[in-house]
């Protein structure tokens, strides 16, 4: 069946003429209101600099914490990935103790805010787990390529402390949601299917591990894909216990520049430039798994 293009109405036409006028309007009131003095040449500069020691560009402030943030976000939705399978599947376990470990984990969760969660784990992990371990000296302790290694994967040891209770705690958070995608996701298959693997002799571990598994990864795909993008936009909380972030080195940024409006759109154009690819990605998956499912 050949899908029909619609075209755009006059009321889309009037509705980006608007959005456009409301754009050009705040500009205007930034630059005249405000007597704002945009300076927008000084921005590449903290995105590259040239250093001389190396010989070669080398990434300056914004672009340290936009990569800090893909770093937290891939291993923070691991983790959560990790820990959301685990508290999915006790979700619908037989335990009665399994069940109301998740429950409690996913309300615990659900119901505080992250920026609580941050300072639990900061105040309390960091200082009385992490701290004592020395995570800092012993990377220090490692051979040259080893601790390029750990930096590439994970920051400069300086910060190691810091990003790991940052990860802890996203992992920690978003893996509730995925707990309980996972968990609607294996509730959501046909019990039809239940009753086939049954009927056929197959054990309760045999039955999710052939056939409930598999159909309920195809049903979860997207949502999990969603979370990252959570997961990304998520990551900004963890600026308040000093990881250097995109939305922590904006701030320094501004506090020293007093660019606000220069800084804050950079970022959010680096922001966007995370997100938009993930979420078109996640449009094309699902479409693929709808045509395929069906």
């Amino acid at each position: 069946m050949e899908k029909v293009k619609k075209k755009p109405s006059l009321l889309d036409i009037a509705l980006i003429f608007l959005i456009l006028a409301a754009g050009t309007w705040l500009f205007y009131r930034i630059k005249v209101g405000l007597h704002y003095h945009w300076n927008w040449y000084a921005i590449p500069q903290y995105l590259l600099r040239f250093d001389p020691e190396e010989g070669k560009w080398v990434s300056n402030l914004l672009l340290q914490g936009l990569f800090a943030t893909i770093r937290l976000s891939i291993w923070g939705t691991l983790l959560a990935a990790f820990l959301g399978v685990i508290m999915g599947l006790c979700r619908i376990s037989r335990s009665l103790f399994l069940r109301l470990l998740s429950r409690t984990y996913i309300e615990f969760n659900r119901n505080l805010p992250p920026i609580v969660l941050i300072f639990l784990f900061y105040y309390f992990v960091t200082t009385q787990v992490l701290g004592n371990l020395n995570m800092q000296g012993l990377i220090q302790s490692l051979p040259a390529n080893f601790q390029a290694l750990v930096g590439f994967l994970f920051g400069p040891p300086s910060f190691i402390v810091p990003f790991v209770s940052a990860l802890l705690t996203l992992g920690f958070f978003e893996g509730a949601y995925i707990a309980e995608i996972v968990r609607s996701g294996i509730q959501s298959i046909e019990k039809e299917q239940w009753e086939g693997g049954r009927a056929i002799g197959l054990s309760r571990w045999q039955l999710m591990r052939l056939i409930i598994f598999p159909l309920t990864i195809r049903k979860i795909l997207p949502p999990l894909a969603g979370q990252f993008v959570s997961t990304i936009k998520d990551s900004a909380i963890v600026s308040v216990i000093s990881v250097q972030e995109l939305t922590f080195q904006g701030m320094e940024l501004m506090s020293s520049t007093y660019m606000v409006f220069e800084i804050w759109i950079t970022v959010t154009v680096l922001y966007m430039a995370l997100t938009v690819p993930v979420s078109l990605s996640i449009h094309r998956l699902e479409v693929y798994l709808r045509k395929n499912i069906s």
